[in-house]
């Protein structure tokens, strides 16, 4: 009897060692390549050829290739749009329109041309092989990713383009498959645009508002994470339904979805990680084993036909590039970068030319015949190795040239937010919100802290603040982002955050409401009181009713002379960071002279950000304001400490105006930095604190008011 029961046959048939041989190739592709200097995209596609059928025939294009392929394909498309900057790519769409109108019109104008005059083809062969140029995949995408630039402009720019030319080609291919199945009368064109149209139409109105209602309902990771995919899926499978391709749907799901998976939170973790582990390799790899090498360079028309296909898909793709660079007076780099994203072949392509090489004509031939198939395959080949090589370049010198920028811009005093956890159901909100307002160029800038009682210390309680501080840590490794956890005994909450916050010299303190406590106590209690007389760093008091991704608006109700304040600009900074990340409108509400002061800081600064501006002066009722904030809107209410230069004694009321009007609102009371200590405190030379000048101010605003009736 043989101990081991093993033959060795070609191709590979077993599941188990088909999905061992892929993951190892995944494993160890980047690191041998990365030796050579060749990009990981580059290395999965000689991969696949060298293990390929037309290779050393190890593996077989089974159907596993073709399913893991298609989710690959569609998660790139899916993750452009879902990386894009939509703020970006609001201010660049007309410059997004006219690479992508170019980068159609060039391409498939020389291909016409060459197709017909030099291989000879007939008109509707040449307009199909001349749109196979014109389309273009974001193959080169993870390495924009890998290199922290995808929210740059010409990114923005390139993926904006690539929306526009691919729907052309594939508008171009639907109608030209039509035409060979009996549905090109005078309507098709029309009406299959029509169906696009709609169907994209209501993606964009409903995945949203799905999107919205799901993620606030369910918060667990795996449950969110299936969801979105499942998202993808169905715009994808809605656009086949209407007799597009596939990717078009799952790109417009990321536009969608963008706004409701902010760039830093735990899900777009996930959703990179498993893309660019699994799924997107295995697209790669699937697109190398359908590479013959053999029949190109065995059959001379394969071979010229592949020469024309490459120079003309390259050509038409860089004066397209290089034509928007001179109209918009961009940098070289940057049209550099676009053409290494503009230039890959994959998706589209390999669409087109299956469609036109299955469709059969009246004397027998093929539209695309075995030459244009293999020609195909090899310009796949070339436009990636060159894509993948420019685009490495550029990402490489953005992301330095960035890195010197942000050097020698860099703020004198380093970011440090701190995060007490005693509440486990305000945790994963207060995480969240740090994330999305923290500068995500600074490393090691949050902390959460745990504070025990000296009175109360007990097991239990350090048991329980550990798994605080626990839960904390997960929620914030899931974004990859650095959480310092600190735990101490103190006198009580207050005086631990305060000794904390000034041994560990933080900038910002985040503290959570229990959504459940009456809202007068808590924002003045106890707690809140000594901090602020504490310290005299930002204080944000924070009350999420619901996840701060699904955010629709931010509104902030802003005192007269906040301008005045030390830490104005950083909260206007944080702000306008959290409504570029959640994609929402900030809305400022202030008086003229404030208003033009915001107006100012935000055009000069904060650009990206979009924003309104409307004029709130009576500041004594809140009442005002109730019109303006919808229960999926986040109210920001910018208060002061005692004694400061904004102090308004209309804050006296804010408790109250908060429980009456604003009870089923998320919201935030944020305290300014002030310069110097904190000034609430009593001294020799004002026994009463500040308390005193605050009468004086109401005895004169009375006075005022008699007299201002009495005339």
């Amino acid at each position: 009897m043989d101990l081991f029961d093993f033959s060795l046959k070609l191709p590979i048939t077993d599941p188990t060692w088909i999905f061992l041989l892929v993951l190892l190739i995944i494993l160890f592709a980047p690191i041998l390549l990365n030796r050579l200097r060749i990009p990981h995209i580059i290395g999965m596609i000689l991969a696949g050829l060298v293990i390929g059928e037309h290779g050393f025939n190890i593996l077989a294009r089974d159907s596993s290739f073709e399913l893991f392929g298609k989710v690959g394909l569609y998660y790139i498309m899916f993750l452009a749009g879902l990386e894009m900057n939509m703020s970006d790519f609001k201010q660049n769409r007309g410059k997004a329109v006219v690479l992508g109108l170019l980068a159609f019109i060039i391409p498939i104008g020389i291909g016409l041309v060459t197709n017909m005059a030099y291989l000879k083809y007939s008109f509707i062969t040449s307009v199909l092989l001349a749109s196979m140029y014109a389309s273009h995949t974001l193959v080169a995408y993870p390495i924009v990713i890998r290199y922290g630039v995808s929210r740059h402009r010409s990114v923005s720019i390139a993926v904006g383009g690539t929306a526009v030319t691919d729907t052309l080609t594939l508008l171009v291919l639907a109608v030209v498959g039509g035409m060979f199945k009996g549905e090109s009368g005078g309507l098709f064109w029309l009406w299959l645009v029509v169906k696009v149209i709609f169907l994209g139409g209501l993606i964009m109105y409903f995945f949203p508002r799905i999107g919205r209602w799901f993620f606030r309902r369910y918060d667990d990771n795996v449950m969110q994470f299936i969801f979105v995919l499942a998202m993808v899926f169905l715009g994808a499978g809605l656009m086949e339904f209407v007799g597009m391709e596939g990717i078009l749907g799952a790109f417009l799901a990321g536009l969608v979805l963008n706004r409701l998976i902010p760039h830093v939170s735990p899900l777009m973790n996930h959703l990179e990680f498993v893309g660019n582990a699994l799924f997107i390799p295995y697209f790669l790899i699937g697109v190398g084993m359908m590479i013959d090498i053999h029949v190109i360079f065995g059959h001379g028309n394969a071979l010229k036909v592949a020469g024309v296909m490459i120079v003309v898909a390259l050509t038409g793709k860089w004066i397209a590039c290089w034509l928007t660079q001179k109209i918009y007076k961009m940098g070289a780099i940057e049209r550099e970068l676009m053409y290494g994203l503009s230039n890959a072949q994959a998706a589209a392509t390999l669409a087109a030319v299956l469609v036109g090489y299955n469709i059969i004509l009246p004397n027998g031939e093929r539209l695309l015949n075995d030459d244009v198939l293999n020609g195909t395959v090899l310009l796949i080949l070339v436009t990636c190795v060159v894509s993948s090589f420019i685009t490495e370049r550029a990402a490489r010198k953005i992301a330095i040239d960035e890195a010197h920028l942000e050097e020698e811009n860099r703020p004198a005093e380093l970011e440090k937010i701190l995060i007490p956890v005693a509440n486990p159901d305000t945790i994963e909100d207060l995480i969240n919100l740090s994330l999305v307002i923290r500068d995500p160029k600074q490393r090691d800038n949050m902390m959460a802290l745990n504070v025990i009682n000296d009175n109360n210390a007990s097991e239990a309680l350090e048991i329980r603040g550990k798994r605080n501080l626990e839960k904390a840590a997960m929620i914030a490794a899931s974004a990859d982002v650095p959480l310092k956890l600190i735990s101490r005994y103190d006198l009580n909450i207050a005086s631990g955050i305060i000794h904390t916050a000034k041994e560990h010299e933080v900038t910002d303190v985040i503290i959570g409401l229990h959504r459940k406590v009456n809202i007068v106590d808590s924002f003045f209690g106890m707690l809140a009181e000594n901090l602020l007389k504490g310290l005299h760093r930002e204080v944000m008091i924070a009350k999420l009713l619901m996840p701060i991704n699904t955010i629709r608006r931010i509104n902030l109700a802003v005192p007269p002379k906040a301008e005045y304040e030390a830490g104005f600009q950083k909260w206007v900074e944080h702000f306008c960071r959290m409504g570029n990340m959640l994609g929402c409108r900030v809305h400022f509400f202030a008086n003229e002279e404030t208003t033009g002061l915001l107006q100012m800081l935000v055009k000069k600064r904060y650009s990206t950000t979009s924003t309104d501006f409307s004029r709130l002066d009576d500041w004594g009722d809140l009442l005002l304001l109730t019109g303006q904030v919808n229960y999926d809107h986040l109210l920001v209410i910018i208060s002061a400490r005692r004694g400061s230069i904004s102090y308004d004694p209309a804050f006296e009321r804010l408790p109250a105006q908060l429980g009456k009007y604003f009870a089923n609102n998320s919201l935030i009371v944020l305290y300014p930095d002030q310069l110097g200590e904190p000034q609430d405190m009593l001294s020799f030379s004002n026994p009463r604190g500040n308390n005193e000048d605050q009468h004086y101010e109401k005895v004169g605003k009375w006075f005022y008011k008699w007299f201002k009736k009495s005339n």
